[in-house]
């Protein structure tokens, strides 16, 4: 049976709770989450129908190729913000419209092949540059506009680990629910 609890559906694993100190165990456990990622998304979706991949996970929700698309818009903003946090003192990042992005062409696209190779990639990347930084280094903040607040790049590890599993969720939902809320 589906549950139709809107804040379920919306936050299948719940909403992520910042943690800025974490331990070395529970960092590990985040990097093996951005490491794997795109793996484990590509094992959902990989067999789909263009059909399949217009499923919603919730009623005005996004479609599994939006989900897809905006994994790697996201995750690849993610990246540049580490890069700028490591070079610069404390930048200021630049925020982007993402519900405007996931109805942009390329977001409504059919063909997901593009950003599942660009999710590897990066995602390789990604686990390199944080697999290697030394404490003071995920210490460094950047600073949110939008949330007017600072974040470190520890905290951050965590928020998209938690991303990639909560998009997962989604896109579970959406093939659990054979396009109920389309």
């Amino acid at each position: 049976m589906i549950e139709t609890n809107v804040d379920q559906l919306k936050y299948p694993i719940g909403l992520y709770q910042p943690q800025k100190n974490p331990d070395d165990k529970l960092l590990r456990q985040w990097i093996g989450d951005i490491a794997t990622f795109p793996n484990r998304l590509e094992e959902l979706v990989h067999n789909l129908s263009k059909e399949e991949l217009a499923w919603k996970y919730r009623p005005d929700g996004w479609s599994i190729k939006q989900l897809v698309h905006h994994c790697a818009d996201s995750h690849l903003n993610s990246f540049m913000r580490f890069k700028l946090t490591l070079t610069e003192e404390s930048p200021t990042i630049r925020p982007y419209l993402e519900h405007k992005w996931a109805e942009l062409p390329d977001a409504l696209a059919d063909t997901i092949d593009d950003s599942l190779v660009l999710l590897k990639g990066l995602h390789n990347r990604w686990t390199i540059l944080i697999s290697n930084l030394t404490k003071e280094e995920l210490n460094r903040e950047y600073v949110h506009p939008e949330h007017g607040k600072r974040f470190n790049l520890a905290e951050t590890v965590g928020n998209y680990a938690w991303h990639g599993n909560h998009h997962l969720a989604h896109v579970q939902q959406a093939i659990a629910s054979k396009g109920t809320y389309n």
